[in-house]
């Protein structure tokens, strides 16, 4: 096995759309702050559609961009694969909500959870239109002091930078949260902003891009944090083999 972290990128890129760049930037000089080579690969959601396990398993960990997925099937399969194997994880704005459905589906048994921008008409909308869009915004977001998330900040309110239109269905908070994908962080208006799973290694999904936000001179915490999970998930991978 190499020396190097591979992460892959569950995504279509896009050379002209900030938020990848700025997921491969923010990737990339988070790495050098803690001293790890790293590799980088953007994963077509179409190649993920079948064999997936072969396709990803490779990886240290996963990341699962901002923007539109050419495959829903495929973004689902990866983001299930990294949850179910434990491998770490990290979902920002579209990744957030990707996460959201593919749980859905597949650990609470709706078949037919979807995306309001995609099929309005489902009958389980776990993904609906913001009350206001986000895109291009700053806000406050409370985080819950008992949480995972909560000691990679070490704050108990943060300010992040959006680029969304769509979040979490109220209507499906309750049902999410008590079933183990805990809302942990919150906007001024407790709409949920911060999902994590804390009985896997590292599960976070943020409607924010905290790749936005992160300098080469401070990488963000989150990054930091999802980057040394995956070195030491690496470094036991390569102990057993």
């Amino acid at each position: 096995m190499s020396d190097c972290l591979e992460i892959g990128i569950i995504g279509n890129f896009e050379s002209d759309r900030p938020s990848h760049k700025a997921t491969n930037e923010a990737l990339n000089h988070g790495a050098d702050y803690l001293g790890i080579n790293l590799v980088l690969r953007w994963l077509p959601t179409e190649s993920l559609e079948k064999d997936t396990d072969k396709s990803i398993g490779k990886f240290d960990g996963l990341w699962c961009s901002p923007g539109v997925y050419k495959s829903m099937k495929g973004a689902l399969n990866a983001i299930q694969f990294a949850r179910e194997k434990d491998y770490p994880f990290m979902g920002t704005c579209a990744g957030f909500q990707y996460a959201v459905i593919e749980y859905a589906r597949h650990k609470l048994g709706l078949n037919d959870a979807q995306h309001a921008e995609y099929d309005p008409d489902a009958s389980n909308l776990m993904i609906t239109a913001l009350s206001c869009s986000l895109v291009g915004e700053t806000r406050k977001i409370m985080i819950n002091k008992n949480s995972r998330v909560y000691k990679f900040y070490n704050k108990t309110e943060v300010e992040e930078r959006f680029s969304c239109n769509f979040g979490l269905n109220p209507h499906y908070r309750k049902l999410i949260d008590e079933s183990g994908f805990k809302v942990v962080g919150t906007d001024e208006k407790d709409e949920a902003r911060i999902l994590e799973l804390s009985q896997n290694k590292f599960f976070i999904a943020t409607l924010f891009q905290p790749q936005l936000s992160s300098l080469p001179a401070e990488p963000h915490k989150l990054i930091l944090a999802y980057l040394t999970c995956a070195k030491e998930f690496h470094n036991k991978r390569r102990t057993r083999t």
